[in-house]
């Protein structure tokens, strides 16, 4: 007798696509991006967001994000929070100022 088989065979099983590493167009106000989302266990450098100025660890899931218009080289790519990533047409830029520096100007 033969034991008996509870797991579906690979063949049998619905593959469904994923989102991650898979690059998609975004459109936004200031034009098209291309977004790749990258998985905490893919990502090994540690990165700085441009939404926040915070340090992407590199064991965080974020994404990957370019212009789509524009040249995709390493160079024009920028690792973002994903909640960064969504909020920032929300957020103004982010000046960096001394301590010495006026607030209002």
């Amino acid at each position: 007798m033969s034991p008996r088989q509870n797991r579906r065979r690979r063949d049998q099983q619905a593959v469904a696509p994923s989102r991650r590493g898979i690059d998609t167009v975004e459109e936004w106000p200031d034009g098209d991006w291309i977004v790749r989302h990258v998985t905490g266990s893919a990502a090994d450098k540690t990165y700085r967001c441009p939404g926040c100025d915070q340090q992407v660890a590199g064991n965080i899931g974020h994404l990957v994000s370019w212009p789509a218009d524009g040249p995709s080289g390493a160079e024009h790519r920028r690792h973002w929070h994903t909640p960064c990533w969504r909020a920032r047409s929300r957020r103004g830029t982010n000046i960096q100022r001394s301590r010495s520096a006026p607030r209002y100007g």
